[in-house]
C-alpha cells in the first residue's frame, strides 16, 4: 500500500489485499464525499459489467451509513437481516455474512472497509468471518489509513506544484513575450503611417515588424518547451498518463479508462510527443464527441510503441479530414508525431466514433 501515491491505486490495493487475507468473495472500500454520497467506492470481485449492471455509487445510508458515522466494527451472520438493511439494486451480487470496519485517521473517518462472503464453511446460523479476521481487518486499516493519507497529502502537493508553476510561466510569458509583442504594435503602427510619405522609412520599420515577430516567437517556443509537465520527469510517462486519466473520468459523465501494456521508460522528447498527443485526443473526445466512454492503451511493440485513444463518440466523415484537421487539432497531433520519427492516423466515420493511433519507434 505504502509503494503507491495515487489515491486510487492506494485503495483497490487496500481492498484486493484484504479480500485475498480474508478470503472473502467480495471486497468494497468506500471515501465518503460532504454530501451524502462517496466521492470513491472501490471494488473487487466484481466484474466491470456487474458493476455497470449495478448502477450509480451507493449513498450513505444503511450499514454503510454506520461504519462512516460510528467507531464500532460491524460482524454479521447475514447482513440482509440486520435491521439497518434496506436493500440493493437488482443486478447487485447476493451477500450474507459480512465484515465492515470504518478506516479513521486521528477522529476523522476517511472510509470504510467492507468484506462479504466469507469463504469457508460457516456455523450454523453463524458467520464465516471470525474474531481472528476482525482483528487483522482493523491491523490492515491502521496501515491503509496511513498509505491513504500520504496518497492524499501527495496528490495535494503535486496540485500546488502545478499551481506555482502556472503562475511562473504566466509571469514570464508577460515580461518577454508581452513587451516583444507590444513593441512590434508600435512599430507596426509606424509603418503604416510611414507606408505613403517615406515608403523607404516605412520598409525599414516593417523590417523592424518581422525581427521582433521573430524573437516573439522565439520567447514563446522557450516557454513552451518549459510546458513539459514536473510529473513527467518525475513519474514517467505511464504514470502521468495514470493520474490524469484518473482526473478526467472523475470530472467528465464518460468513462475514461487507461491501460498501460509493457511500456518503461522512452527518451524525454518521445514522452512528452505521446502525452501531448494523448491530451489533444483526450480533449477532443470529452469535449466534442459525446462519447459515453474513451479508451486510452500504451502499448509496447516489436520495436516501436503505439498509443490508441479511442472513443464511442458522434465521430466525423473522412472525407472532410482537412476542416476536422483544423477543428480538432489533428496538425498539431501529426507534427508531434513526426518529430520524434512516428505516425499518427485518424479512423472514423459519422455515428462510428474516432481512433486516433499515434505509433512511433521505442526499445
Amino acid at each position: 500500500m505504502s509503494r503507491h501515491l495515487e489515491v486510487r491505486d492506494v485503495l483497490k490495493t487496500i481492498v484486493a489485499s484484504a479480500r485475498e487475507l480474508l478470503g472473502a468473495e467480495y471486497a468494497a472500500l468506500g471515501v465518503p464525499d460532504d454530501h451524502g454520497g462517496f466521492a470513491q467506492f472501490v471494488v473487487d470481485g466484481v466484474s466491470e459489467d456487474q458493476w455497470k449492471a449495478i448502477g450509480p455509487l451507493p449513498r450513505q445510508h444503511g450499514i454503510l451509513a454506520a461504519m462512516l458515522h460510528g467507531n464500532e466494527t460491524e460482524r454479521l451472520a447475514d447482513v440482509t437481516k440486520d435491521p439497518r438493511f434496506e436493500g440493493w439494486p437488482d443486478a447487485h451480487p447476493d451477500m450474507s455474512d459480512f465484515l465492515g470496519l470504518p478506516i479513521r485517521d486521528g477522529d476523522e473517518v476517511i472510509g470504510a472497509l467492507f468484506l462479504a462472503n466469507k469463504r469457508c464453511p460457516k456455523p450454523e446460523g453463524g458467520c464465516g468471518f471470525t474474531a481472528a479476521d476482525e482483528e487483522l481487518l482493523t491491523i490492515l486499516a491502521q496501515h491503509a489509513a496511513i498509505a491513504l493519507t500520504n496518497a492524499r497529502l501527495y496528490e495535494r502537493s503535486r496540485e500546488l506544484t502545478i499551481a506555482e508553476e502556472r503562475s511562473r510561466l504566466a509571469h514570464e510569458l508577460h515580461d518577454a513575450v508581452s513587451q516583444k509583442l507590444f513593441s512590434l504594435r508600435l512599430t507596426a503602427q509606424a509603418a503604416a503611417a510611414l507606408v505613403d510619405r517615406d515608403p523607404a522609412r516605412a520598409k525599414d520599420e516593417l523590417h523592424q515588424v518581422a525581427a521582433l515577430a521573430a524573437e516573439a516567437a522565439d520567447e514563446l517556443r522557450a516557454a513552451v518547451v518549459e510546458l513539459r509537465p514536473a510529473g513527467l520527469d518525475e513519474d514517467g510517462l505511464v504514470a502521468t498518463l495514470r493520474t490524469q486519466i484518473q482526473v478526467l473520468d472523475r470530472a467528465h459523465s464518460a468513462h475514461v479508462v487507461f491501460d498501460s501494456r509493457g511500456v518503461k521508460a522512452l527518451p524525454s522528447a518521445q514522452e512528452e510527443a505521446f502525452l501531448r498527443v494523448s491530451q489533444e485526443a483526450l480533449h477532443n473526445a470529452l469535449r466534442h464527441s459525446g462519447a459515453a466512454r474513451v479508451d486510452v492503451v500504451l502499448e509496447k511493440r516489436d520495436d516501436s510503441v503505439r498509443l490508441t485513444v479511442a472513443d464511442d463518440g458522434s465521430g466525423f466523415e473522412p472525407a472532410d479530414v482537412r476542416r476536422a484537421g483544423r477543428h480538432l487539432g489533428l496538425v498539431s497531433m501529426r507534427d508531434r508525431a513526426s518529430g520524434i520519427g512516428g505516425t499518427l492516423t485518424v479512423q472514423s466515420a459519422p455515428g462510428k466514433g474516432t481512433t486516433i493511433t499515434m505509433e512511433a519507434p521505442g526499445a
